[in-house]
């Protein structure tokens, strides 16, 4: 019987369409040596933590990877595909959750919401109250996305149809998805945004954009929003430039580290909101995360690519290790 091991619980649903096609194993512990571990005699494992190289030299039996969700930063790539191990993941299925996760962000942020809810428990409704002055509406404002794929497609829809704000982007490609779109360079799009939101994956050219020089070129009031990954964002610039009040805010759900120590500067700004990387999970983006991984489970657990094939180049490889293979 094919084994399958899940780095975390799936979803009801997802369960169900694999109880026939082999044992479905959740991991008993997260670090690399457990994992690499468990990850020996199985057919599929389905990625929700970081795995490490190690694993896929240890696991001959592995056919493939398959990523619970978008990011592929949780695999390396180049030991999955040296092992002949396949690479796929589940795009786009979060982007409406990672969307709305984002414009609550920019409302608590404007209506000042730590502020207003700490004050008005702790101090009473008058005291609560007087913050109200200074929240904001979003309406008429700028929004610049970094990253312009199904997240932050699904942030500009929203942005424009839902809140009236003027959306401008930067991506690699600069090509338009929406009609509501204007294009900026990086800097550009730093310098005239008042909500400035990360949508990025991160790589090495991604690593550090939001840098010192980048964060010192927002405007005065910006709010940073970062729904992508911790890395992209130079952390000691962000946190003096909130020492300083150079910037109005910022919403932050991805860490260099993870999880974020208790310690942290972060958690001693009242204009920041700190959420444990949850933006793109929901009820409903995890039944749609867990059936998509199921069922690029199945396809190879019967003979076929994944619809979803991150590396391609692997291919050949492949089907020498499974000769039975389509």
């Amino acid at each position: 019987m094919s084994k399958i091991l899940s780095t975390h619980t799936l979803h009801p649903r997802a369960k169900a369409m694999l109880a026939g096609a082999g044992e479905l194993v959740i991991a008993s512990a997260l670090d690399a040596r457990a994992l690499a571990a468990e990850a020996e005699n199985a057919d599929i494992v389905i990625v929700r933590a970081p795995l490490s190289p190690a694993l896929f030299e240890g696991a001959r039996k592995l056919r493939a990877a398959i990523r619970h969700g978008a990011g592929l930063d949780m695999i390396p790539m180049e030991a999955a595909t040296a092992a002949g191990v396949l690479v796929a993941n589940v795009p786009a299925v979060n982007a409406r959750s990672v969307a709305e996760h984002v414009m609550f962000a920019a409302l608590a942020l404007s209506r000042r919401f730590r502020m207003v809810d700490r004050d008005l428990r702790a101090k009473g409704w008058l005291t609560g109250r007087d913050h109200a002055n200074f929240a904001s509406e979003l309406a008429g404002k700028t929004i610049g996305i970094v990253g312009l794929g199904a997240v932050g497609q699904a942030v500009g829809h929203i942005a424009a149809r839902g809140f009236d704000l003027n959306v401008v982007a930067t991506t690699r490609s600069m090509r338009p998805a929406l009609d509501t779109v204007g294009f900026l360079s990086i800097d550009a799009l730093v310098e005239q945004s008042d909500i400035l939101v990360l949508c990025c994956p991160l790589t090495p050219e991604t690593r550090g954009l939001i840098s010192r020089e980048r964060i010192a070129r927002m405007k005065p009031h910006a709010l940073l929003i970062n729904v992508s990954r911790g890395p992209v964002v130079d952390d000691d610039a962000l946190i003096e430039a909130l020492q300083k009040n150079r910037i109005g805010g910022a919403a932050l759900d991805v860490f260099s580290t993870q999880p974020l120590p208790p310690n942290h500067p972060y958690f001693g700004f009242d204009n920041v909101i700190i959420t444990p990387h949850m933006a793109g999970i929901t009820e409903e983006s995890m039944m749609r995360m867990g059936v998509g991984a199921a069922g690029e489970a199945l396809l190879v657990l019967a003979n076929k690519l994944p619809v979803n094939l991150r590396n391609p180049e692997v291919v050949e490889l492949y089907r020498r290790r499974f000769p039975a293979d389509a």
